[in-house]
């Protein structure tokens, strides 16, 4: 097994991690993926249920299931139904404003212009890809779970995220991958019970890429704390 990579503070960690949507080709160490997994499984959990389970493609698995997502695409066939809504129907302000000024930065930061529908399509569909990353990992969890699992799903995730940042490597945490959850059952055995949430992209950022300069927007402490 590879040897960890140097210690990153944890401050250090939260505020510099971000989504990488630009990857290179160049392969993840295995060993790296054990050991952050590993590590992330103390992530909180209540009653220590751990209801996550994580499935993680690479090379043919990867490519197999990217090329099946691709073909539906250029078919113009339409997705099943959803298992769930990513956000919640008719979306109410502050949160409205945060999602459309996320968006409009994000495509800013790829210099499509707002008006390019076709262009901001196609950035999309690269979900799907895993923005060239070289390895994805697809969270699942029963679906006889509740909302305080899915909860404990969150919790697992960003310590996952935190660890593959110390080690040096690029993620984006993709609900996208939900739409074609189908495909993605398919592809890699999820047995029925299981319900996929998310997926995750992980490999080495592209230096040269202006995407993965951008960082998101956080609200000031006091428009989401009330001290007592």
């Amino acid at each position: 097994m590879a040897e960890p990579s140097a210690p990153v503070d944890v401050w250090e960690a939260v505020a510099g991690r971000r989504s990488t949507r630009a990857f290179t080709a160049e392969p993840v160490d295995r060993a790296v993926l054990v050991r952050a997994l590993s590590s992330a499984s103390r992530a909180p959990s209540g009653g220590n249920l751990q209801p996550w389970h994580v499935d993680v493609v690479a090379g043919q698995s990867r490519d197999a299931l990217v090329e099946s997502v691709l073909a539906r695409l250029e078919r113009g066939e339409p997705p099943p139904e959803a298992e769930y809504a990513v956000y919640p129907p008719s979306l109410w302000s502050p949160h409205r404003e945060r999602r459309f000024t996320n968006g409009e930065q994000l495509y800013a930061a790829l210099d499509i212009a707002r008006e390019d529908r076709s262009l901001r399509l196609v950035q999309f569909a690269r979900n799907w890809e895993f923005f060239g990353a070289p390895v994805g990992a697809f969270i699942t969890v029963d679906r006889r779970m509740g909302a305080a699992q899915w909860s404990d799903l969150g919790g697992f995730i960003q310590t996952l995220l935190l660890l593959l940042h110390a080690e040096g490597l690029g993620t984006c945490a993709q609900e996208a991958w939900s739409v074609h959850h189908d495909l993605v059952t398919r592809e890699i055995g999820t047995p029925a019970q299981r319900m996929l949430f998310c997926g995750i992209a992980i490999g080495h950022p592209d230096p040269n890429s202006s995407v993965n300069r951008w960082t998101s927007d956080r609200v000031p402490l006091d428009e989401f704390t009330t001290f007592h």
